[in-house]
């Protein structure tokens, strides 16, 4: 037997996608952040060793 009223799981969906896809991006610019000074301080070290 069909359910009545209101359809399942569409009320929430594009909620849903819209925190998944800040999450995401959240994600990437933690990782963005993290490269940057990664590289940053692999730069300086290498300038300390070259001064040596």
């Amino acid at each position: 037997m069909a359910k009545t009223g209101r359809d399942k799981n569409t009320k929430n969906k594009a909620k849903h996608s819209r925190l998944m896809d800040q999450k995401k991006n959240k994600k990437k610019e933690v990782e963005q952040l993290r490269k940057e000074r990664l590289k940053a301080i692999i730069t300086k070290a290498n300038e300390d060793k070259n001064k040596k």
